[in-house]
């Protein structure tokens, strides 16, 4: 198996060319990897093929057999393991020493075993999903945390870099993935805590911008406090580019992620139920800030401008 690093000009695939996807791509194309990319939308893997100079074999068989590496973008580890075990998959196309390096949020259980399957066949891979959302992967500065063999990730680092800032090591593969479901649990208990004070404040008379100001020069502040609250949230553009469905299954990653370690987290599992309960009443297909709206119903009172 090679152990060299794989440097440009040398040919990455990439499956998923969503609203991260896309631009962790012209990242890659603008650092000097040639692209070969795969997506079940059109529209979208021609906008990356005329923007990047990325070639669209067809097939994901055929860009692994023209790969030494493949990198997955996608929503969940379910689609992950369908485009590498699933007929005409990436494992068809693979030769052993070849590497998938699954870049979504996906369950660190389902990963260490789709990575035992692969193994099976001489097949390399790494977990190493993103956080910064589309703003952090436009400039190639997103952290990323990555779990597996470290000669695996050494081979890959080249290609990381050229998408991130920095490069967290977080163990062995899955850890990657427990990080990130952990990490999307934090972030998601800030901004709800940080909503039920906002609205709190707001009933009793004091203005949400300023309470926000507040809060992001004194201690209660948070990354949804600092980066959300009035860009996406009091602006009423909810458009942050991470959706609500997307965050209610990653907090039920890391409440697996908890439940499986024997640690206890009642806090987990009442952020997991509120979530849940708002992307019902909500509807799918919002942006992740637009679960204020769960929340002010409640109350009964909208924070910012009047829609």
């Amino acid at each position: 198996m090679s152990s060299a690093a794989i440097v440009p000009p040398a040919p990455i695939g990439f499956v998923g060319l969503g609203k991260m996807g896309y631009p962790m791509v012209r990242q890659l194309s603008r650092a000097g990897y040639r692209i070969l990319a795969h997506d079940l939308d059109a529209h979208a893997l021609r906008r990356a093929c005329e923007s990047t100079g990325a070639e669209a074999p067809g097939s994901l068989r055929a860009i692994a057999g023209r790969c030494e590496a493949v990198i997955t973008m996608l929503p969940e580890g379910k689609a992950v393991r369908a485009v590498a075990l699933g007929p005409e998959g990436l494992l068809a196309g693979f030769s052993s020493g070849d590497l998938l390096i699954d870049m979504s949020s996906s369950s660190p259980v389902g990963t260490r075993d789709l990575g035992a399957q692969l193994a099976a066949s001489g097949i390399e891979m790494i977990d190493a999903p993103v956080s910064g959302g589309v703003r952090k992967a436009e400039d190639a500065t997103l952290a990323i945390m990555v779990g597996g063999e470290a000669r695996s990730i050494e081979r890959c680092r080249p290609v990381l870099e050229a998408m991130g800032k920095q490069i967290f090591l977080t163990g062995s593969l899955g850890s990657g993935h427990a990080m990130k479901a952990l990490n999307n649990y934090v972030s998601a208990a800030g901004l709800a805590a940080a909503v039920e004070a906002v609205l709190a404040a707001a009933r009793f008379g004091l203005d949400p911008g300023k309470v926000v100001d507040v809060l992001n020069a004194s201690t209660g502040m948070n990354n949804s406090t600092l980066n959300k609250f009035h860009r996406f949230i009091l602006s009423r553009s909810f458009d942050s580019g991470f959706s609500l469905d997307l965050m209610v299954k990653d907090l039920r990653t890391a409440l697996e992620v908890a439940h499986s370690s024997g640690t206890p987290a009642p806090l987990a599992e009442a952020c997991v139920e509120a979530w849940s309960e708002a992307q019902s009443a909500l509807g799918p297909g919002l942006d992740h800030t637009a679960v204020v709206r769960y929340w002010e119903n409640l109350a009964g009172t909208q924070l910012g401008k009047k829609e």
